[in-house]
């Protein structure tokens, strides 16, 4: 592996060596590196492109990497993984992908990833988006993550695009069972003429399940971003979804949350609030001696914590 892709495998899983834990680190469109623990096996898919990654009942404190990387110009890729997560689990799984591309033809990355999270099991997903390179070439990714948590199951997920990506559309598909709780934190940020779709949709099928959806952006120079959020409320349940966006210079922000209650004891809240950099927190943290663009930095970067 190169220093190009270790600076990757860096930036979207703060991997530094060889992790600890299991491991499946994807580069080029085929593996480059596997570890498996007495808890945590990982495999090949029958007859497509992907993994398997499966975790035994009553595993506590594990930590799973599955990064994938491509700094191959033009290379084009779809895998299917799926996270078996048993009863009683408590883990945390790194994703992410990095795309350096300085060649001219597109380089893009997409998935499906789709997650059986077992009966009070508690799962961290943390996956982060990054695409860097000086070539003409697009550097694309579409993940679609498909969520079911059995009984008093547990998901937070954690998604960050902050940097070189021209065009993804991020889709999440969540269904809920008794007792089991989902909670999705976005962060992402544009720039230049890139392009970025999220869409969410959430059935709340479970007696007492529940759902907090937020998503925090930046919009600068020409960009474009589309925020889709729908919360079904299908039985006693509550659910919120939450948008807030900053936009800048030219950009272009929808944000289109949308809650149905379809049971008279979902209890269902949706905000959304699009606007630009307030001008007393420039002036603020100018007459600190800050410039105008080292204010505005600052600001985009707490908002994006």
């Amino acid at each position: 592996m190169n220093n190009t892709e270790k600076e990757l495998l860096k930036m979207i899983a703060d991997i530094d060596g060889t992790p600890s834990g299991a491991f499946n680190i994807r580069a080029n469109g085929a593996l480059s590196a596997r570890h498996i623990t007495e808890n945590v096996d990982i495999k090949e898919k029958a007859g497509v492109s992907g993994i398997e990654i499966i975790i035994k009942p009553n595993t506590v404190g594990e930590k799973i990497h599955i990064p994938v990387i491509i700094s191959q110009s033009g290379l084009t890729e779809m895998v299917y993984n799926d996270f078996i997560i048993g009863d009683n689990c408590d883990v945390e799984i790194v994703a992410g992908c990095g795309i350096h591309n300085c060649g001219s033809e597109e380089s893009r990355h997409d998935g499906i990833h789709t997650f059986f999270v077992g009966k009070n099991a508690k799962v961290k997903y943390v996956e982060k988006h990054v695409g860097e390179g000086d070539g003409e070439g697009g550097k694309n990714m579409n993940p679609t993550t498909v969520i079911n948590i059995d009984d008093g199951g547990y998901m937070e997920m954690e998604t960050t695009q902050i940097k070189g990506i021209d065009s993804t559309k991020r889709i999440t598909k969540a269904r809920l069972s008794d007792n089991a709780t989902l909670i999705v934190k976005e962060k992402l940020m544009t720039h230049g003429s890139q392009y970025a779709e999220t869409d969410f949709t959430v059935d709340l099928d479970g007696e007492n399940s529940s759902a907090n959806v937020i998503s925090r952006s930046v919009a600068k120079d020409r960009s474009n971003q589309l925020f889709v959020s729908r919360i079904n409320g299908n039985n006693v349940c509550t659910g919120h979804t939450e948008c807030d966006a900053i936009i800048m210079d030219d950009a272009h922000v929808s944000a289109l949350p949308q809650i149905t209650a379809n049971h008279i004891d979902a209890a269902l809240i949706h905000e959304a609030a699009i606007g630009k950099i307030a001008g007393e927190q420039l002036i603020k943290l100018m007459t600190l001696g800050l410039s105008e663009q080292q204010a505005e930095e600052q600001i985009v970067n707490g908002f994006l914590k």
